[in-house]
């Protein structure tokens, strides 16, 4: 027990690392991450105000569509703190329980996305493959324990990382590589033996992550095999129109964290930039495009946007 007090008062805060490679720089970068906070907090409200005011969107495909945008606002919400302390105010110090709270956030609101991902997959199956039976399969109920189940997944998959953490000695250097906490990131710094830590990390992204992407890809195999089923090229071309925003979202977001794991686990040597770029490409480019990509291929959503913008003329 005096180890492990030690152990905690030692570390009682991180520092956090800006951009010291762009010295010189760091108003236009700060200048353009607040610029896609904004574009991203914005649009996914916008999204939301829309699904609510717009009767017609009232359907499955719409809810799982305000619940990806709520998760994106809480990604964005979630590293928008010291990510301004960081940048903005050069206050780079962030404390012990602070770091392995927004760690938890952060982990949290990505294994939420891939949930929300996956049963947007099962939305578009049951849509081109069983539609008239899609209003008895995703009922409101249904829909609703759908989005109850993988945000209680998610928790129990990230409650273990900050106590698996905070058991560690951090007696090695204080610094992180980031403007925010990531779990890559802290398992770098304790002297004790992290093998529980990287062993219960890469079971819980295969278990999400990898079962979920399986998944993904499994609904579009039996979509496009419907899908070719189909004798006429416009109506083919017509049902594979409605998974684009999807299959879009799916790119932007499994991409990127595919490439932070490999770069993390495999570019150990790479240079600290490169780890810093990939890792706000995955943070900041999902919550930012899909709210657009939502807006541009979605009808409904596009005139309900010309209505607000233009008023009655469309």
């Amino acid at each position: 027990m005096k180890s492990f007090g030690t152990n905690i008062s030692s570390t009682t805060s991180f520092t956090l690392t800006a951009f010291p490679e762009m010295e010189g720089l760091e108003h236009w970068l700060t200048a353009f991450l607040l610029l896609l906070y904004i574009i991203s907090i914005l649009g996914n409200i916008l999204i939301l105000f829309i699904i609510k005011e717009e009767h017609s969107l009232h359907q499955p495909m719409y809810y799982f569509l305000s619940l990806l945008s709520v998760n994106d606002l809480g990604v964005s919400f979630s590293t928008l703190p010291s990510v301004l302390a960081a940048l903005c105010f050069q206050a780079p110090e962030i404390a012990f329980g602070a770091c392995l709270t927004q760690m938890f956030f952060i982990h949290f609101f990505s294994w939420t996305e891939s949930g929300i991902l996956l049963v947007m997959s099962f939305d578009r199956y049951v849509a081109i493959c069983n539609p008239l039976r899609y209003s008895t399969v995703l009922t409101d109920i249904r829909v609703a324990h759908m989005g109850i189940s993988i945000i209680i997944r998610s928790f129990f998959m990230v409650f273990p990382l900050p106590f698996l953490l905070k058991r560690l000695p951090f007696c090695k250097t204080n610094v992180l590589t980031h403007s925010y906490c990531l779990h890559p990131d802290l398992i770098r710094l304790p002297c004790g033996d992290t093998t529980i830590n990287s062993m219960y990390g890469l079971f819980i992204v295969i278990s999400a992550f990898g079962v979920d992407s399986v998944l993904i890809l499994l609904s579009y195999v039996l979509i496009l095999r419907s899908v070719l089923a189909i004798a006429s090229k416009e109506e083919r071309l017509k049902t594979l129109n409605t998974c684009v925003s999807h299959i879009c979202a799916v790119l932007i977001f499994y991409v990127p964290m595919v490439s932070v794991s490999m770069v993390h686990r495999f570019g150990k040597h790479s240079p600290e930039y490169v780890h810093k770029f990939m890792s706000l490409v995955y943070l900041f480019v999902p919550p930012m495009l899909n709210p657009i990509i939502y807006s541009i291929k979605t009808k409904e959503i596009r005139k309900r946007l010309h209505k607000m913008l233009l008023g009655s003329r469309l």
